[in-house]
């Protein structure tokens, strides 16, 4: 899969799609299930003075994730984004602060320099690489971002979808072989949003709490000094 063949399957899908309301109860419940997991992440790591921290996020989207940053302590001007759809991007330059320093186009040309970065995110972007090489090429991107020392947080799925071909599981054993320098701390989160969408929101926190009902992992990659 290309770059242009990722842009095709993103302009497939509706950015109004009613499951992904950000009042849809199972996509309420998915965010701040993932939200909780990440502040806990950061803090079993150390990554406690957000305001001296410097982030990235690959593929940050409409900006949802570099929000919750801001909202953590993470200073705009300590903040990147590289988006590679314009539509995305141009709706992440309208909600986040002009402090903050977002790029449109290939990670690859991105101008990140190497080693500046504390923590990379890449939420969701390697199960939309369908082509191995390619998606290589992006984890050694995030990876070359990093300074020494630093982490990589990945949030993708386990499994495959059977409904969506655009997509395909990250498991354990491909992201230790895309990082295999990397030390690894994993939690299984999110809810499988199949079944999430037909529960009552009353009822979504109590089968988010079983674990095996969750079907993405939230993973701290740490680079080695």
């Amino acid at each position: 899969m290309s770059l242009q063949q990722i842009e095709q399957a993103y302009a497939r899908r509706d950015l109004l799609d009613p499951r992904y309301h950000p009042l849809a109860p199972a996509q309420f419940q998915a965010v701040q299930a993932r939200e909780r997991a990440l502040a806990r992440l950061l803090r079993q790591h150390g990554w406690l003075d957000t305001q001296a921290l410097r982030a990235a996020e690959l593929g940050c989207g409409s900006g949802t994730n570099l929000l919750t940053l801001l909202q953590l302590g993470f200073r705009p001007q300590q903040l990147t984004g590289v988006e590679l759809l314009p539509e995305r991007y141009e709706l992440a330059r309208e909600r986040l602060p002009q402090a903050l320093s977002l790029h449109l186009g290939d990670a690859r040309q991105a101008s990140v320099p190497p080693g500046s970065q504390d923590l990379v995110l890449a939420f969701t972007v390697f199960s939309s690489v369908l082509d191995d090489g390619l998606q290589a090429e992006l984890a050694a991107c995030a990876w070359r971002w990093l300074r020494p020392g630093g982490a990589l947080l990945v949030y993708d799925f386990a499994f495959d979808n059977p409904r969506n071909p655009d997509v395909r599981g990250v498991p354990v054993h491909r992201v230790r072989a895309l990082f295999p320098q990397g030390a690894l701390d994993m939690r299984r989160v999110t809810l499988a949003p199949p079944l999430a969408r037909r529960l009552p929101a009353w009822a979504l926190p109590w089968f988010d709490a079983l674990p095996w009902l969750r079907t993405h992992r939230l993973i701290h990659i740490r680079k080695p000094l």
